[in-house]
Formats: structure tokens, C-alpha cells, sequence
């Protein structure tokens, strides 16, 4: 085998602690007020028919374990400042609009915000703590989502976006051999809701983009074709059944590592206000992977979610949907999936969680969730590794005050672990361990209006 089919073998090894990182959801991969769009913004400035919502964060602290290594591979410790400014437009508000305003024609919001990161090594090898200067970087994205006729009877969706996603590799190369990808993102729904809305209809086109920047990872790269249709009936005021299917075309352009899958999922439930507190979702149905070209190992299995939230803000609406809003919440579930993989096929991923908001006299936010995962590898070929089960823990806290309506204080606590004993030997020998730790801890300012 040529050097440099070796060197693409253990970077592949690498790339699958990597796994465990970019398999997280994103919010815990950015800051909370990035990932959900209810503690992004303030009051917002009011110009003709829309809104504006400029915004600037900045957080400083710790990163216990910045390449995720194991440890007793040199894990680097480093104090982390990041800096993001922010900016998104939308069309007048609710809360705007007046309550007895009929919903309009048209509702638009577009976004846009960047991350600048830098880093200030404080433990670890000399060598470790030089490569980690280098990852100073910027990451970011820019999104829009555009509804069209809302509240109608018949209705739509067109949604697209760009991310620029940061990553380092856990042996921390310094020739440009980071996990840095670009994902585009897009796509479109027709709905149909006649009788009033107590039954509604969609079918949608979903595109997911995955592009490495560095060329060792060209292999990894794929397109996510994702074709959709969801229902729900509403047999009472706050109960309704409710239904999704995906099938999904994922094509890797260079199948020298990975092979294409068409996975498909299907899902019948029950989504329902039990009383104005408690609301209950439970959701199951089959999976399947279909790898190509066969034989390979797939997943053909049970899929499913089961959760309980508790509205510590009791819900005003009778529409089961309205339940996931509340800022003010405990929420406790279980989710039964699988996901693609990109070393080996497949992942099976079976996680308990718990997530926590409340919002306190409108001006102390709390959020804390976190979660358990046994996930299921089958056998690895490339590796000779038989199938072996990985245990994934994830927690976070996040509070902010907010002194004003555009400026608030926080701070952010987060760990994550991947808890397992195996590990992978590249094609040049090389041992790559998959058991890794990481705690963060950051203070920080923003002004948002």
C-alpha cells in the first residue's frame, strides 16, 4: 500500500472520533442564543413592514481538551475567546401585528452571523500547544426561511442556507488536515389544511451538502437528496396523530472509503396537550440503511421517540404543536435512530435525555439539558473491528441575565465524553483510541436588539 493510502487510513481512524462531535446537535456545537432563535433576539427594531436585529456576543473561558483526544494522548487545554457578531431581518412579529391580526401572505426571516475564534494554550505538550495556536479561524453561517400563505389551506415553505462548520482533528495536523466543512443547506414544502385545520397534509424536498475543505477528507464528501411527506390529524382540540416519512438518496461522489445508502424512515404517533401543563409525544416506525453495493451491513430496525414535558408555563393554545414554544419547560424523553457513518455503514444511536428552560420575570434565562447514548457500531471491515457499543454523555447549563432588553450577561458550561475501550488500528498501524473527554466553561456579554 502507497504512503499516502496509509496516511488516508489513519486520517480516516481520526476522522471517526470526530463522529461523536459532528453527530452532537447544534446547539451544542454553538452558542445557545445561535441555536434557537428564542433567545437570539431582543425587541428588534421596527422599520416599515419588517423587523431588524442586530446583534455582537463575545465569551471567554476554558476548553479542557480542545482536539479531543484520549486521555493518554496529550490532550491540550487551552483559555478560548470568541467573538460574533450577528444580524437577521424578518417580517413584523405577533407581537407586532397585534393579536387579532390576520397571519400574512408572506412571513420572511433571513439571518446572518460569524464567529471569530482564538485560543490561548495553557496545558499539554510544547508541540500540542503550537498546533493549537494555528486553529485560530472563523466559522459561521447565513440562512432564510420564507413561508408562504400561512394559516392558509393550502400553504408553503422555501428554506436554504450556508454554514462554514469548524473542527480540529484529534492529532491536531498542522498542513490544513482539520475537519473545516461547508454545508450548504435547502430546500421546499407544499401543505394542504382543509376543514379549518384540524387535518393538514405536507410533501417536501430536503438538500444537505457536506464538503471538507482539507482535500485528506475529499473522500467523506456527499449530498443528501431527502424526500419528505408528514401529516396530522387533530381527533380533539389538543390530541392529534401524526405521521412522517423520509427517503433520502446520500451519494458520496469519491466511494474509495464510502459507499452510497438510500435510508428510509417512517413513523406513526400520538402529539397532544394532556392538560394546559403536560403535553406527551410518542412516535415509532421502521428504518432501514440500504448501502449499496450490497452485501454490506445495514440497519433494519425500530425507530422511535417517547417524551413528557411539563409547561411549567401552562400552553393558552389548543394546538399540540404550540407545547414545544414554551420557554418555560421540562421536558424528559428517549429517542431510537440511526445515522450514517463515515467509517464503516451505519451508527445506532439509542439516547435518554432531559433538557430544562425557564425563563424567570423575563429577564433570568436557564437552560440546562443533557443525555445518555449507547451507540451501536456493527463490524468495521477496513479495521477488523467486530461490533462494539460506545457510551456518549452530553450535559450543559446556560444562564443569562439580561440588565435591558438589548444587553445581557451570561455563562456556559458544557461536557461531553465518549466512554469506551476499543481501538482502531490504521492500515499503517497506527492506533487510534475512541475514548475521549472534554469540559468547557465560558463568561460572556452581548448586545442584541
Amino acid at each position: 500500500m502507497s504512503r499516502s493510502s496509509i496516511t488516508r487510513y489513519f486520517l480516516a481512524a481520526a476522522a471517526f472520533v470526530a463522529l461523536w462531535f459532528l453527530a452532537l446537535p447544534a446547539e451544542a456545537q454553538v452558542q445557545p442564543w445561535l441555536a434557537d432563535r428564542r433567545y437570539t433576539e431582543g425587541r428588534g427594531i421596527e422599520v416599515g413592514d419588517f423587523e431588524l436585529h442586530p446583534g455582537i456576543a463575545a465569551e471567554f473561558g476554558y476548553d479542557s481538551n480542545f482536539f479531543q483526544r484520549a486521555d493518554d494522548e496529550d490532550p491540550i487545554g487551552s483559555l478560548r475567546l470568541r467573538i460574533t457578531p450577528s444580524f437577521s431581518v424578518s417580517t413584523l412579529s405577533a407581537r407586532r401585528r397585534g393579536d387579532d391580526a390576520p397571519p400574512p401572505i408572506v412571513a420572511f426571516r433571513a439571518g446572518i452571523y460569524a464567529t471569530y475564534e482564538e485560543y490561548f494554550p495553557v496545558s499539554g505538550s510544547e508541540g500540542g500547544q503550537d498546533l493549537l495556536r494555528d486553529n485560530r479561524n472563523l466559522g459561521g453561517r447565513v440562512d432564510f426561511n420564507l413561508d408562504i400563505a400561512p394559516g392558509r389551506v393550502v400553504f408553503g415553505n422555501v428554506h436554504g442556507g450556508f454554514t462554514r462548520n469548524l473542527q480540529s482533528n484529534d492529532i491536531g495536523l498542522s498542513d490544513g488536515a482539520n475537519f473545516h466543512r461547508l454545508l450548504p443547506d435547502g430546500g421546499a414544502e407544499i401543505g394542504f389544511a382543509p376543514g379549518g385545520g384540524m387535518f393538514d397534509w405536507r410533501f417536501g424536498y430536503n438538500f444537505y451538502g457536506t464538503l471538507f475543505e482539507s482535500s485528506d477528507f475529499s473522500e467523506f464528501n456527499n449530498f443528501n437528496h431527502e424526500v419528505t411527506t408528514r401529516g396530522r390529524w387533530r381527533f380533539l382540540p389538543r390530541s392529534a396523530l401524526t405521521f412522517d416519512g423520509r427517503f433520502s438518496f446520500i451519494d458520496y461522489p469519491d466511494d474509495t472509503l464510502k459507499t452510497d445508502s438510500h435510508p428510509m424512515r417512517a413513523r406513526v404517533g400520538y402529539n397532544g396537550l394532556i392538560t394546559n401543563s403536560f403535553a406527551l409525544l410518542v412516535m415509532g416506525g421502521w428504518g432501514a440503511s440500504f448501502y449499496t453495493p450490497t452485501p454490506q451491513e445495514d440497519f433494519d430496525s425500530f425507530i422511535g421517540q417517547a417524551e413528557v414535558k411539563w409547561l411549567i408555563t401552562p400552553s393558552p393554545s389548543t394546538d399540540p404543536a404550540a407545547a414545544s414554544l414554551s420557554l418555560s419547560s421540562l421536558a424528559a424523553g428517549f429517542v431510537r435512530d440511526f445515522a450514517d457513518s463515515y467509517i464503516g455503514t451505519y451508527e445506532e444511536q439509542n439516547r435518554g435525555y432531559v433538557k430544562f428552560s425557564y425563563l424567570f420575570a423575563g429577564r433570568f434565562l436557564l437552560v440546562i439539558d443533557g443525555g445518555v447514548a449507547a451507540v451501536l457500531y456493527p463490524r468495521i471491515e477496513r479495521f477488523n473491528e467486530d461490533p462494539f457499543t460506545a457510551i456518549r454523555v452530553d450535559a450543559s447549563a446556560f444562564g443569562e441575565y439580561r440588565f435591558t432588553d438589548y444587553f445581557g450577561v451570561n455563562a456556559t458550561v458544557r461536557y461531553n465524553t465518549n466512554i469506551t475501550d476499543t481501538v482502531l488500528e490504521s492500515a499503517g498501524g497506527q492506533p487510534e483510541n475512541l475514548q475521549w473527554q472534554k469540559f468547557q466553561a465560558y463568561l460572556g456579554a452581548r448586545f442584541l436588539w
